[in-house]
């Protein structure tokens, strides 16, 4: 049985945000809740990196052993969902999950969180595949579709992976084998050719005469 999972490749993210804004437009998002968010890491220095990171589908999930409703379910595929006809807003939930990935709309009674919201995987929830009740509450569901979610396949460098966790993790796993060392991770060698030496491109260094 497949087990869904994300992978971000810190190498290619270029934090363009085109994964947040496919998120938003697939599931028409509510505004003041971010499923997917981009996160950079030593921002404006030596060794930045920016990562895509979303509700992770954990195994053992810690936002299911907090919630005091049980309003967190797991799919065949180990997907992660909740319903939001059960939930109460307490916010255990996010103070559990190590991601952020619960969500709370902004609006509304100050002290009053209403339901939570997470990315679903693109698998909707606990209503009938593509109904309308299941797309008011979660959105569009692309995994009973035959799809991808929206955000990885939206990536413009292919740096967020989604899929069979077995499948993705092989195709990493293939990327850092392959990808070298230096300049090579972003791949320049191959877009723009090495410069070759004595090619004229350069100037070039008077060779050293006899000394007296």
């Amino acid at each position: 049985m497949a087990r869904m999972k994300f992978i971000c490749d810190a190498e290619r993210c270029i934090e363009c945000n085109g994964c947040v804004t496919a998120c938003k437009a697939e599931h028409d998002v509510p505004w003041g809740v971010n499923r997917r968010r981009v996160v950079t890491l030593n921002d404006g220095v030596p060794g930045e990196k920016s990562i895509s990171v979303a509700c992770m589908h954990c195994s053992d999930a810690p936002c299911m052993a907090v919630c005091p409703v049980d309003c967190f379910y797991r799919t065949d595929d180990g997907v992660v969902l909740h319903d939001k006809d059960v939930c109460i807003g307490c916010g255990y939930c996010s103070y559990a999950c190590p991601f952020g990935a619960p969500q709370f709309p902004s609006q509304g009674a100050f002290g009053a969180r209403g339901k939570m919201d997470k990315c679903t995987f693109c698998a909707g929830g606990p209503e009938a595949n593509g109904s309308e009740a299941e797309y008011a509450k979660y959105g569009r569901n692309r995994l009973a579709e035959g799809k991808l979610p929206a955000c990885a396949e939206m990536c413009s460098t292919k740096a967020l992976l989604g899929g069979d966790g077995d499948v993705i993790a092989d195709i990493f796993r293939t990327r850092v084998v392959a990808r070298g060392k230096g300049s090579e991770i972003w791949g320049w060698g191959t877009a723009y050719g090495s410069p070759s030496k004595g090619s004229g491109n350069a100037p070039q260094q008077p060779k050293a005469g006899p000394t007296k």
